[in-house]
């Protein structure tokens, strides 16, 4: 089983080429969270994630047949980035879309890699990977003292695998803790399974731990070194990126935002310590990353929707929207409807959409268009 000297002779061998990311304190989530907290930021990495560590190990460690080869990945996008960055001149690589998910692709991956005869370079089940990986929990060591846990997500284990390792090698009173989402908690059922099982089919916005299986390779190191496994859902985890996103300025993907989740929503029972938590990846869509925000200011009352009866003849909306600006909302949208939502001839529904400083005021404005004899409801 792989152990500390590969992961530090790994550390010699990329140590020129990776950037050695921050491992800053956060105040905000310090308090919020009631521990001393610290974020390993690696996705600030080139290509956006931790992959680059595993990847570049890995081709360092080819032979140079195996290199004339060619190499190829399967990926949900950042082991991709990771290969193509540390092998290919000027950031290229062929790109093929296959499947629904990431097994049905790695499928498809080994299929092409035994037809063209190319090296196969796994995103985790690989010793080489994982201790490249693991470099990662040497730099926290190096960084910071005085850890009591680290929290690390988990999708095949390659990372946690690495760190934990690195960890428990080192100092074995520092407590390993693995996240994953609850959509597709492999690792953990291997754990509770005692043996490796494939989890069901599912969709997150994590996607970069969608794995439905666990490593051959990673799930004994998991078993031997890491000390629980928690999970969290989808709203914690966008409740997380948001967070993140307006406190500390940092963008942070599905999978790289389940550590912060984990801490946030106190799956730990962790409190007074010194928490390492890491920020693996920030390679989010753009498109989730709006539509994520948006439900976080739904959630947090920042933005709502009033759906509001009025009369249907002139004037009738300058003075509803007098009785909104005297509460200092802000309209950003309106919709009008006068056969639905039980319009009585003569009226009209109108649908408000308003940014607002929380649910206090919400609460303000509601009582204010019922003095004003507005009916009117929140649209959820």
């Amino acid at each position: 089983m792989l152990n500390l000297r590969h992961i530090q002779e790994a550390m010699v061998r990329i140590r020129d080429s990776i950037f050695v990311s921050p491992f800053v304190y956060s105040e905000t989530f310090s308090q919020l969270t009631g521990n001393t907290a610290f974020f390993k930021l690696d996705n600030l990495q080139m290509t956006g994630s931790f992959k680059e560590r595993g990847a570049l190990n890995k081709i360092l460690l080819l032979t140079a047949e195996e290199k004339q080869r060619g190499v190829i990945a399967a990926s949900a996008g950042n082991h991709a980035q990771a290969v193509a960055y540390s092998a290919t001149r000027g950031y290229g690589a062929d790109v093929i879309l296959v499947g629904a998910n990431y097994d049905e692709t790695c499928d498809a991956a080994l299929k092409r890699c035994a037809e063209q005869d190319l090296t196969f370079i796994h995103p985790f089940d690989d010793e080489a990977v994982i201790a490249g990986q693991g470099t990662l929990g040497l730099e926290m060591l190096e960084q910071q003292s005085g850890l009591d846990a680290v929290l690390v997500p988990i999708g095949g284990g390659g990372l946690i695998a690495g760190v934990a390792c690195a960890f428990k090698e080192t100092n074995p009173g520092i407590q390993v803790i693995g996240v994953q989402t609850s959509k597709l908690p492999s690792m953990k059922a291997a754990r509770e399974h005692n043996g490796i099982v494939t989890v069901p089919t599912a969709k997150t916005i994590a996607d970069g731990i969608a794995v439905r299986t666990a490593g051959t390779l990673t799930f004994p190191m998991v078993q031997k070194y890491v000390d629980d496994i928690v999970v969290v859902d989808e709203e914690e985890i966008a409740s997380a990126i948001l967070l993140l996103l307006e406190k500390e300025k940092t963008l942070t993907e599905g999978a790289g935002a389940t550590a912060t989740a984990a801490a946030l929503h106190k799956k730990i029972p962790h409190r007074g310590k010194k928490l390492g938590i890491v920020n693996s990846g920030g390679n989010i869509d753009v498109t989730l990353l709006s539509r994520i925000i948006e439900r976080g200011l739904v959630k947090d009352g920042r933005l709502v929707r009033l759906r509001i009866h009025l009369p249907d003849h002139p004037g009738a909306l300058v003075r509803l929207s007098t009785v909104i600006a005297d509460q200092k909302a802000n309209i950003i949208q309106t919709s009008h409807d006068r056969a639905y939502y039980g319009a009585v001839l003569g009226d009209t529904v109108i649908d408000v959409t308003m940014e607002t400083r929380g649910p206090d005021h919400i609460a303000d404005l509601t009582a204010a268009l019922e003095a004003a004899n507005y009916l009117s409801e929140r649209v959820q």
